[in-house]
């Protein structure tokens, strides 16, 4: 894939993120200073299952999918993409835009892979999140990772994906992240017939994807939420 140009970030997030358990028994991180956590409380596993797994990744026909994610943090829907992908002889290339990488040890304090019943991963896991930005590896035959520093609003690549994970903050802490010129970059981003899928079912989002040219629809939310949005490329 093209090299992405990196810019100058405009949000920054606060140091202060520690572990919190969620109604499943995962744990994410929770930041006092920002009033936000990275997943659900109601089950941190839960919702990326929910959202990214079978409304997402399940919803793709295409035995070979190339798959860009909208905000790496902690790495959970990246380990559970991967470890589908393998169960079902599935490929994936994996693409993460994360500008602001959370430090090796704090996702390792998650133990993702043993809150999903994989602790065997423990090692394949920590080697994903600690590569070197642009690195490419391959956990599994087939199947490819490869994490930027950049951001979604620099990215240039024109009918490369066949599923988006739109996983940013809440609009309310990264506005800049929900706007209509951002999902054009994504629609430009995606083949004919691709897929995008988000925790988020806000009305203004939908707007803005629909300015975009994406065909968004509601769908079933995850525990504890009542919809989410799946967004179609015509």
């Amino acid at each position: 894939m093209p090299a992405i140009v990196l810019p100058g970030p405009a949000f920054l997030p606060p140091s202060d993120f520690l572990p919190r358990p969620t109604a499943d028994g995962s744990l994410t991180l929770h930041s006092e200073a920002l009033g936000e956590h990275y997943h659900s409380m109601f089950g941190a596993v839960a919702e990326s299952e929910h959202v990214y797994i079978r409304q997402g990744f399940g919803s793709c026909v295409k035995q070979h999918l190339d798959l860009l994610e909208v905000g790496l943090g902690t790495g959970l829907n990246a380990l559970l993409t991967l470890v589908e992908a393998q169960r079902s002889g599935r490929q994936v290339n994996y693409l993460a835009l994360e500008p602001f990488p959370l430090p090796p040890d704090v996702i390792g304090a998650l133990d993702h892979p043993g809150s999903i019943g994989r602790p065997d991963l423990a090692g394949t896991f920590h080697r994903l999140m600690s590569a070197a930005p642009d690195e490419t590896l391959s956990p599994f035959p087939g199947s490819t990772f490869r994490r930027s520093l950049a951001r979604v609003q620099d990215l240039e690549m024109k009918a490369a994906f066949d599923l988006v994970y739109f996983d940013a903050f809440a609009p309310k802490v990264q506005p800049e992240m929900w706007t209509a010129d951002v999902f054009r970059m994504l629609y430009a981003a995606m083949r004919p017939g691709a897929l995008l899928v988000t925790y988020c079912a806000k009305g203004d989002v939908r707007r803005a994807m629909r300015d975009a040219g994406l065909m968004p629809e509601l769908v079933q939310g995850p525990p504890g939420k009542y919809k989410m949005l799946k967004a179609f490329r015509p």
